[in-house]
């Protein structure tokens, strides 16, 4: 059974910083794609960034040089640090399990002016 619990979500003000992160069992991060999206009311869960297996990493152009995946394959974790936080990252952001399509319950995350 695949389980992803996410932590690490609050409220900052804007141009502050949060590393959120995901805790997995039940799968193995050394072969596994692992990705963060993000939602808001009344919109379409959107890929923020993934990792693939062998740590190639990918960003929606939004958080380019602002946020970065990692993961740790021996503690099956995997992180989104979040730099230069903008209102608009306003969001409950998910860890999931790209390879085997497994989500997390989500962690609010809120950025104020």
């Amino acid at each position: 059974q695949v389980t992803l619990v996410e932590s690490g979500g609050g409220l900052v003000q804007s141009g502050g910083s949060l590393r959120l992160s995901c805790a997995a069992s039940g799968i193995s991060f050394s072969i596994y794609a692992m990705g963060w999206y993000r939602q808001t009311p009344g919109n379409q869960r959107e890929l923020v960034a993934s990792i693939t297996n062998d740590g190639r990493e990918v960003y929606v152009d939004s958080v380019k040089g602002r946020f970065t995946i990692s993961k740790d394959n021996a503690k099956n974790m995997v992180y989104l640090q979040m730099n230069s936080l903008k209102p608009e990252d306003t969001a409950v952001y998910y860890c999931k399990s790209v390879t085997t399509g497994n989500w997390g319950q989500g962690t609010q995350v809120t950025v104020s002016s």
